[in-house]
């Protein structure tokens, strides 16, 4: 079988296409190659596959740790390890302006982005060449290319702003002097991607077992919405939300989606693919590949085969605090968030919950961890690890977009429409599942409990730092500047120090923010090699 290498340059480098699809390894040149590849449909899926192997691709390194840097990046999680160097992470988390360093740590997810995004164009453009039995099958597999290059383009354009346009099968030569997009253009490529492959992608419902997980039409209504909301688009917005929800002109319709009825579950390593979840990242535990994540290794306890790196942070555990359910759960009446248990196990805890086997008391040692927490939603319980437990081969899917994301969207958009009855039916859904009384707030009021919804539902799960650039305040100015600022919550937070072995342990400092910029520090700086390499002709984001 033929095997392929195709050069694309965003910067004048070369891209190499391998993964789950392994005929595209050794380097042969021409075009005409793939021409020839692409005849049956069983080759199509076979491109396909591969194409969905790019979300996470195959290492920590490359599209993982991102994930973990986006919320050190925030009031929620600590870079965390003090027993080892952060590198460049820590010019990233701790902004402190210095462009080529955090300009680097962008380097891999920047590159693999792209590279997702080039298998998408080879299975958009070859696919429609090929002759099906099945022509809605085929509508389907580009459909979900068009998706999967939208999801690349959204992960690009919420971390960098406007991004190089990069849209067929181009040679070097024809990607010489190319210049980044505007936001509104990038976001307009992605808006129309989705739009085209919303109908012919699939309920949840129409796929078979064996196919779930695979992109569907909620899934691209569910990152249209919030596209939308990205940009403050909130009339747009609301259908596609409401058709998800089932509400507005769609009440009575098949609910596709619903809320597990534990928040415990939600994480759950053996809830793969749940009714919650609109996309979530396929892993298998499989020692002969490499198809699992490394994530709970790299967020674990160095005192339970960690690597300590992401670390929750104790300003995120008093926001849980703040919260007094008003009804017991079947187990106890609780004095605090009922999520609080399920997102972060801290030093000295008695129990883990979910995991009866778990060392009593559970160890984080204070001296080698920022904080002396982890993710609760990212730990393996023992009975459930794979032998051996090692990054490569453990099968937890993340979760990327779920429906209480969906749900809060919804509140959201409905709150800056005026429609705060129906946010609060939103809203009130995702508190109920935890035992929190329903908000009767409005206005602003409602605005701030919405907000403040998201952080503590979605905390940790790659939200965080999305959510404060886009919000505003009263004034116009980005919430992350409240937050994150040198003025801002979190510096004044730590200043009085609450958390004892947060502010004992300054071999990561408690300053974090002191030198966020504004008009600077709302984006991430592009990899300093991307520019260089395009002879200039990519600009950095301002400020850097």
């Amino acid at each position: 079988m033929k095997k392929y290498i195709l050069g694309l340059s965003i910067a004048a480098f070369t891209i190499s296409l391998s993964g789950c699809a392994d005929f595209l390894e050794e380097p042969v040149r021409a075009q005409q190659n793939l021409d020839d590849y692409f005849k049956s449909e069983d080759e199509c899926k076979q491109q396909i596959t591969g194409c969905y192997q790019s979300v996470f691709f195959d290492d920590w390194w490359q599209i993982q740790k991102f994930y973990i840097a986006s919320d050190m990046c925030t009031d929620d999680m600590w870079m965390g390890n003090t027993t080892q160097d952060p590198g460049e992470y820590r010019d990233l988390a701790h902004y402190t302006g210095n462009t080529y360093n955090a300009g680097n740590a962008c380097q891999n997810f920047w590159q693999y982005r792209y590279k997702g995004i080039l298998r998408s164009n080879v299975a958009i453009e070859q696919i429609s060449k090929v002759v099906f039995e099945n022509e809605s099958l085929k509508k389907r597999y580009i459909a979900e290319a068009k998706f999967l290059r939208a999801f690349h383009y959204f992960e690009l354009v919420r971390n960098f702003g406007g991004v190089p346009l990069v849209l067929g099968l181009k040679l070097p030569s024809e990607i010489t002097g190319i210049k980044r997009a505007t936001v509104e253009d990038t976001y307009a490529q992605i808006e129309k991607d989705l739009l085209e492959a919303i109908p012919d992608l699939p309920k949840r419902s129409e796929y078979d077992a064996m196919d779930l997980g695979r992109a569907t039409k909620g899934a691209a209504q569910g990152y249209l919405a919030k596209a939308y909301l990205y940009q403050g688009k909130y009339t747009e917005a609301e259908p596609l939300l409401q058709e998800i929800t089932c509400r507005g002109e769609f009440a009575g319709g098949r609910e596709e989606y619903e809320l597990l009825s534990d928040f415990g579950q939600v994480w759950d390593i053996n809830q793969r693919n749940s009714t919650e979840s609109l996309f979530e990242v396929q892993t298998n535990s499989d020692v002969s590949y490499n198809l699992g994540i490394r994530i709970p290794i790299v967020c674990g306890s160095r005192d339970d085969s960690g690597w300590a790196w992401g670390l929750p942070t104790s300003n995120l555990e008093r926001a849980f605090q703040e919260e007094k359910p008003v009804r017991e759960t079947p187990e106890e009446q609780l004095n605090e968030d009922y999520r609080l248990r399920w997102t972060i196990i801290k030093n000295g805890a008695t129990k883990v919950y979910g995991d009866a086997n778990a060392k009593n008391p559970y160890v984080i040692s204070p001296n080698d961890h920022k904080s002396p927490r982890v993710s609760r939603k990212l730990y393996i319980p023992v009975e459930k690890r794979p032998t051996p437990y090692d990054a490569p081969h453990i099968p937890l899917n993340y979760r990327l977009l779920r429906y209480a994301d969906v749900l809060l969207m919804y509140a959201e958009v409905e709150n800056e429409l005026g429609h705060d009855d129906e946010a609060k039916w939103a809203l009130n859904k995702v508190r109920d599942r935890v035992y929190l009384a329903p908000s009767t707030a409005t206005g602003t009021e409602l605005r701030n409990a919405i907000r403040k919804e998201r952080r503590l539902e979605l905390a940790l799960e790659n939200n965080r730092l999305y959510d404060l650039r886009r919000w505003k305040d009263d004034n116009g100015k980005s919430a992350i500047c409240n937050v994150m600022g040198p003025n801002g919550t979190f510096v004044a937070y730590n200043k009085i120090g609450y958390d004892s072995d947060e502010s004992s342990n300054q071999k990561e400092n408690s300053n974090k923010g002191v030198n966020f910029k504004e008009g600077r520090d709302e984006l991430f700086p592009l990899p300093p090699t991307e520019i260089t390499l395009s002879g200039g002709s990519i600009e950095q984001n301002p400020g850097y």
